[in-house]
């Protein structure tokens, strides 16, 4: 039961917490997927859909059009609210280190960054066999990534499609490793991976840094990833575990710390 709590928790209207040296559930960000299962399976992580009947691809959109209300171009350029990229947020760091105080606005969030069929105009791809999935952390108060900041620190068990990724990012990036929570998606067993062709990531394939802490600012949106399942087998349920990964995010299977799990089934 906790763990499909963890899955499927409201990360904008449940209580948010202040990290602490308690147990794991007060130490680690939890991650959570929509869209959800109706109600009546509100325990299921099973996203089941018939990809050519639209009744029943109508559920899982609508979860995901309210799910996104939020981000549809609602944020401002006002007092609270900022654009953030990774050159702002290094300079943000340095002004800290010297004393200054922290820049507590919020980085914008809008749903237009998210690209391929993981949008409202695209139906959110269930209805042309890719269908997506949304992941976004709980908010924890002053909770702060402890980030990888060279590819010679990334774990020997991170999925190695994600390592080539950092690395090719950080030699974009003048051989810097963007400051994010990165997050892989794949299918949980060998089987799983077998009937997913592919996956891709969206806009970023994390949680960029920059998102973080959250200090209870007006208007802060926490930051989503898509997640986009190419052309799954259909008729086949397949197991998928998207992982997040930070130096100070615990891993768990068994308690679901630092992942999330759910099932796909397109008929």
């Amino acid at each position: 039961m906790l763990a499909v709590f963890y899955q499927t928790l409201d990360t904008e209207n449940r209580p948010t917490y202040t990290p602490g040296a308690g147990g794991s559930i007060l130490r680690n960000p939890a991650l959570g997927f929509r869209p959800r299962p109706r109600e009546e399976n509100i325990e299921s992580t099973l996203i089941w859909y018939k990809s050519q009947d639209p009744s029943d691809i109508e559920h899982w959109t609508k979860e995901l059009d309210e799910f996104i209300k939020d981000y549809e171009g609602t944020q401002d350029d006002g007092q609270h609210i900022k654009d953030c990229t990774y050159a702002s947020f290094a300079e943000d760091k340095e002004n800290e280190k010297k004393g200054n105080a922290r820049d507590t606005r919020a980085c914008k969030f809008q749903d237009t960054w998210l690209k391929g069929k993981c949008h409202k105009g695209e139906g959110w791809g269930y209805s042309q066999n890719s269908p997506c999935v949304l992941l976004k952390l709980n908010r924890m108060i002053d909770w702060e990534p402890d980030v990888y900041t060279s590819v010679e620190e990334l774990p020997e068990n991170m999925p190695q499609f994600l390592k080539d990724h950092i690395g090719n990012e950080t030699k974009l990036a003048n051989n810097v490793v963007p400051p994010m929570i990165w997050v892989s998606c794949e299918g949980e067993n060998p089987a799983d991976k077998e009937y997913l062709p592919n996956i891709v990531l969206t806009p970023h394939y994390g949680f960029p840094a920059y998102y973080f802490p959250y200090t209870k600012t007006p208007g802060y949106l926490s930051p989503i990833v898509g997640v986009q399942i190419i052309e799954p087998e259909p008729n086949v349920l397949i197991n998928i575990e998207c992982r997040v990964w930070a130096k100070n995010i615990e891993f768990s299977t068994g308690e679901r710390l630092g992942m999330v799990h759910f099932e796909l089934l397109r008929d």
